[in-house]
């Protein structure tokens, strides 16, 4: 909009100039030079006032997204899980009981899915079980929303999949186009190595790709593998991963067409990316790692929650003015370079806190990373949010467990499942990842969704939920 203003002031200039000397202009070209020099000066003017392209990007719309629904074999309830760790031999018996507290204090429930190389006699986390798996989870998403959305492989321009810690030759997205049958001009890309974050950076990247090639469409693919990830040691530090992360994946449908406005259910109206990777502590709070015994697992480093902070309030510094309401920005803003007390938050909070800014002023519905229990309700707390805020991802978490960065699309399900989302209400994603890097996305919902409590991952269960999760401290 500011570019726009400017440019059609400096339009308006330059035609006041144009008027008041081009008398003078005309006397001073011979009559032999006067045609080429109105065809040099003008024709390029004449191109820059009809190209409408030049004044608005083309607008960017989700169509649909579908959420991977494990199968029935796949649930890994707490004795399961205990069962085949001690059966496997690995696991020291000091091991299994910092395993068991993890999994009863996290807040997942007795419902989430592990794939079945976890179960084997001993566990077979090898390549050929996590290409099994990747193809599970992603052939199910893809056809599920190419059903959904009546969309034609051959109609995919651009194709991202993401998937943090397990990385094939050929690629995941090779793998999708020979599965599919995808045409031969298709922008592919693989993403790896970017946590739970992937999937909002897929939508930023498909956002940007969008921006510049017209009429076409985007599918994103986010997963985690979790055969690979599992970590058959002892070392307390690299234990999360086995108890918190489990199955999911999502396919989400992009567009750039205005045909398909009509069906689509968002407008994409921001994209953001921030990281921090160049500080040290972030950089080795979370990452794959050697234990004494040389097994590779992931480790989660002691603070990661006071990094995780740094990389959010890093983030809403480039958030808050690009989505808050000018009060509310000015406030923020202000906040800044004054004692806090002087300008109190919209929640109780002491003088030496940093103000929070109100997102409830722009943000109609919350999602966050499914990284347990504490994490969701200091994350949210953080934010000023309440109950009601959080309880998407909070029943997410419990229901399905952490599946990194295809959670934040179940945390969706939910909500519209909850016939929550209205025509004009805006949505908040809002993930963090390895690195450490923080991605969110604003969405507005363009048209009525409804019937959604029929469908997806919540449709067998949706009315029990919200769950109580007792047993469960802020500490957890």
């Amino acid at each position: 909009m500011i570019k726009q203003v400017f440019t059609l002031i400096g339009l308006f200039i330059i035609s006041l100039v144009t008027i008041q000397t081009l008398p003078n202009i005309y006397n001073s070209i011979s009559k032999d030079t006067l045609s080429p020099f109105i065809l040099l000066t003008l024709t390029p003017l004449a191109i820059f006032l009809l190209n409408p392209y030049y004044f608005s990007s083309p607008q960017i719309y989700m169509v649909d997204f579908s959420c991977f629904k494990p199968p029935s074999h796949c649930k890994a309830p707490f004795a399961r899980f205990i069962e085949a760790s001690e059966a496997s031999g690995t696991f020291s018996k000091e091991t299994i009981a910092t395993m068991s507290k993890i999994l009863h204090m996290s807040g997942i429930s007795q419902e989430t899915y592990l794939p079945p190389s976890i179960f084997s006699m001993p566990p077979k986390p090898d390549h050929k079980e996590s290409v099994d798996e990747a193809h599970t989870v992603l052939f199910t998403s893809m056809s599920d929303l190419l059903s959904k959305t009546r969309v034609l492989p051959q109609e995919i321009d651009i194709l991202i999949v993401n998937c943090c810690y397990f990385c094939t030759s050929p690629s995941f997205s090779s793998i999708i186009i020979n599965k599919f049958k995808l045409r031969e001009d298709v922008k592919s890309y693989t993403l790896s190595g970017m946590g739970c974050s992937a999937s909002i950076a897929a939508v930023d990247l498909a956002k940007n790709l969008l921006t510049v090639h017209n009429g076409q469409n985007a599918v994103v693919l986010s997963t985690e593998i979790i055969s690979q990830t599992w970590y058959p040691g002892n070392d307390p530090s690299m234990l999360t991963i086995n108890c918190l992360f489990r199955m999911g994946g999502a396919a989400i449908l992009l567009t750039n067409k205005p045909q398909l406005k009509h069906m689509s259910k968002y407008k994409l109206l921001l994209s953001l990316r921030t990281q921090i990777a160049s500080v040290d502590a972030a950089y080795n709070s979370s990452q794959i790692h050697t234990d004494s015994n040389g097994i590779d697992g992931f480790r989660v480093q002691r603070g990661l929650m006071k990094i995780v902070s740094q990389t959010l309030i890093h983030h809403i510094k480039a958030l808050a003015p690009r989505i808050l309401p000018v009060r509310e920005t000015l406030r923020y803003m202000i906040s800044s370079f004054l004692p806090t007390k002087l300008i109190p938050s919209h929640k109780t909070c002491s003088s030496n806190v940093l103000y929070v800014p109100n997102f409830k002023t722009a943000v109609d519905h919350f999602m966050l990373p499914t990284s347990g229990k504490a994490w969701v309700k200091t994350m949210g707390k953080g934010l000023g949010l309440d109950e009601w805020d959080v309880e998407p991802t909070l029943m997410t978490l419990r229901r399905f467990g952490n599946q990194s960065s295809s959670s934040i699309w179940y945390v969706l399900a939910y909500i519209e499942a909850k016939g929550r989302v209205k025509e004009g209400d805006r949505l908040l994603q809002l993930m963090v990842g390895t690195g450490m890097k923080c991605c969110s996305a604003v969405w507005e919902c363009v048209r009525s969704i409804n019937g959604e409590a029929e469908t997806g991952p919540w449709a067998d269960c949706i009315d029990r939920y919200p769950e109580a999760m007792s047993g469960l401290t802020e500490t957890s």
